[in-house]
C-alpha cells in the first residue's frame, strides 16, 4: 500500500520550501517541525547527502478530531511533509493520510483523513500549478 502522496517540481530547493510552507498555510496547516535531515547527518555523522527537509504539518482541527477519537494517533502526527532534492527537480512527499485509519483500525479515523487528504492534495496541487 502506498503510503504518500507525492509530486515532482522543477525549480530551485529553497524557493520549493518556501512554496511548500505557502501551500500547507493556505490548507490550514502550520509547520510545528523541521528536521534538516542534510545538516544533522553531515553534523552528527560527517555523511553528506541531497538537499533533505522533514516539515511537521499540523491542521489543529483536524488533529483535536482525531485525538479525540483516538489519543494514540499522536503517534502520527503531525503530517509529515518531505521536501527533498533528486537531480534537476525537488520532490515533495506528504504521508497519506488515510496510513491513520489503516494502522489505527478505526472507522472514527475515516472523515478526519479524508479531509486531511483533500487539504494535502490542494495543497500539492497548488505547487504543481504554479509554473515553474
Amino acid at each position: 500500500m502506498p503510503y504518500d502522496r507525492t509530486v515532482r517540481l522543477k525549480g530551485t530547493f529553497d524557493e520549493t520550501v518556501t512554496a511548500v510552507r505557502q501551500a500547507l498555510a493556505d490548507q490550514g496547516f502550520g509547520v510545528l517541525t523541521e528536521i534538516d535531515v542534510r545538516a544533522t547527518l553531515r553534523a552528527k555523522l560527517g555523511h553528506d547527502m541531497e538537499e533533505y527537509l522533514i516539515l511537521g504539518a499540523c491542521n489543529p482541527p483536524l488533529a483535536r478530531q482525531a485525538l479525540e477519537a483516538d489519543r494514540s494517533v499522536g503517534l502520527l502526527l503531525p503530517c509529515n511533509v518531505v521536501v527533498r532534492a533528486d537531480g534537476d527537480d525537488v520532490v515533495v512527499q506528504a504521508i497519506d493520510p488515510g496510513t491513520m485509519v489503516t494502522l489505527s483500525g478505526l472507522d472514527a479515523m475515516a472523515p478526519v483523513a479524508e479531509e486531511a487528504t483533500r487539504r494535502l492534495d490542494a495543497a500539492l496541487g497548488a505547487l504543481v500549478g504554479r509554473g515553474d
